[in-house]
C-alpha cells in the first residue's frame, strides 16, 4: 500500500501530539466518519529490524481488548511510513487533568490505580509487557470523566526496539526499574515497578526517586532507597504505603504481580479517605513542568 491509498481511507486532520519517533493526527474514516488517532512513524527512525519486530507486535496488538487499554484498529505499511490507527481518546493526560482539576482524593487514586493494574494484568496474562508505563502513556478517555483512564503506546517500545528503552532511561529516569539499570535482563516485573512509582506520584505529586543528577537517581533506584516525607504523606493511609512498599522492591521475586496487586487491601478498600489531597496539585504542577521540559529536549523542539 502507498500513502495515496491510505489517504483514500482516512483523512488526516490536525496534529494531536508528537513523540521522538512519530506524529499523532486526528483522522476521520472517510466512509464511516468515525474519528481515530493515527500515529505516523517514519521507517528511517525504526532501525533495520523493524519488520520482524513489527509483524510480531501487530499480531499481538490486534488481539488486545480491554476497556482501560487504547486499542490498535488497523496498521498500514507504506514504503516510507507506518500508519497505526488507534482508538481516539479526548481527555488528555491523566496527570495534566489532576493539575487542572486542582484536587482529588485517595479514594479517587484507588479507582485509577485499580484500573491501571487490571489492564496490566490483562496484558501480562497474554504475555505482553508494556515496558514503558509513565504519565505520558496514561490518558483519559473523555474530558468529562477524570477517572476513566486508558493505557496508551503499549508494545510500541518493542516495535522501535532498544532505542526507545534508551530514550526512556534518559528522559524519565525515575520510572526505570532497577533490573533494567543492572542490565540483568527483565520481564513483566518492570511494569509493576512503574505502577509503584505512578501510585506514589498520584498520592503526593512527586516521584519517589529524585536527585541532583541522573546517576544519583539511578543509585537510589538500584538501592530501592525512598521515603515518605511526613509533610506530604502524614494524611495518607498505611495501606497505600504498604501497597507501594510491595511494588518498589528491588528483588523482582518479592515484587507483587498484577494478579496479587489486585487483591491487596488498599485496592479493595471501601472506606478510603474522600478528603481532597490539595497538596498534590502544586507538587504535580511542578513535576509536570519539569517533565514537559525533558520531553521537549528529547523531541528536539
Amino acid at each position: 500500500m502507498n500513502e495515496e491509498q491510505v489517504d483514500k481511507i482516512y483523512e488526516l486532520k490536525q496534529e494531536l501530539g508528537r513523540g521522538a519517533f512519530s506524529i499523532v493526527y486526528l483522522a476521520v474514516h472517510r466512509q464511516t466518519q468515525q474519528n481515530y488517532a493515527v500515529k505516523v512513524i517514519n521507517k528511517s527512525d525504526l532501525g533495520k529490524d523493524y519488520e520482524k519486530n513489527l509483524k510480531m507486535e501487530v499480531d499481538i496488538l490486534t488481539r488486545v481488548n480491554h476497556p482501560n487499554i487504547i486499542s490498535l484498529k488497523e496498521l498500514f505499511d507504506t514504503p516510507n511510513k507506518l500508519y497505526l490507527v488507534m482508538e481516539l481518546v479526548t481527555g488528555g493526560e491523566l496527570f495534566d487533568k489532576i493539575v487542572e482539576k486542582g484536587s482529588y482524593t485517595e479514594a479517587d487514586a484507588i479507582q485509577l490505580v485499580r484500573k491501571i493494574v487490571s489492564a496490566v494484568e490483562y496484558l501480562h496474562n497474554i504475555n505482553i509487557v508494556h515496558r514503558d508505563l509513565k504519565p505520558e502513556n496514561l490518558l483519559l478517555k473523555t474530558s468529562g470523566n477524570d477517572l476513566e483512564v486508558a493505557i496508551a503506546d503499549f508494545g510500541l517500545s518493542k516495535i522501535i526496539g532498544q532505542q526507545t528503552m534508551m530514550q526512556t532511561a534518559c528522559g524519565t529516569p525515575s520510572y526505570v526499574a532497577p533490573e533494567v539499570l543492572n542490565a540483568t535482563g527483565y520481564d513483566k516485573e518492570v511494569d509493576m515497578w512503574s505502577i509503584g512509582v505512578i501510585t506514589y506520584i498520584l498520592l503526593c505529586g512527586f516521584p519517589p526517586f529524585y536527585g541532583d543528577t541522573i546517576p544519583e537517581i539511578f543509585e537510589y533506584i538500584m538501592e530501592g532507597n525512598f521515603d515518605y516525607p511526613a509533610e506530604y504523606w502524614g494524611h495518607i493511609t498505611p495501606a497505600a504505603k504498604d501497597f507501594i512498599n510491595h511494588l518498589l522492591v528491588v528483588d523482582v521475586n518479592s515484587r507483587l504481580t498484577a494478579k496479587d496487586a489486585l487483591t491487596h487491601p488498599w485496592l479493595n478498600s471501601t472506606n478510603a479517605p474522600t478528603t481532597a489531597l490539595t497538596g498534590v496539585h502544586d507538587k504535580m504542577k511542578e513535576f509536570n513542568a519539569e517533565r514537559q521540559k525533558t520531553l521537549t529536549k528529547l523531541r528536539g523542539i
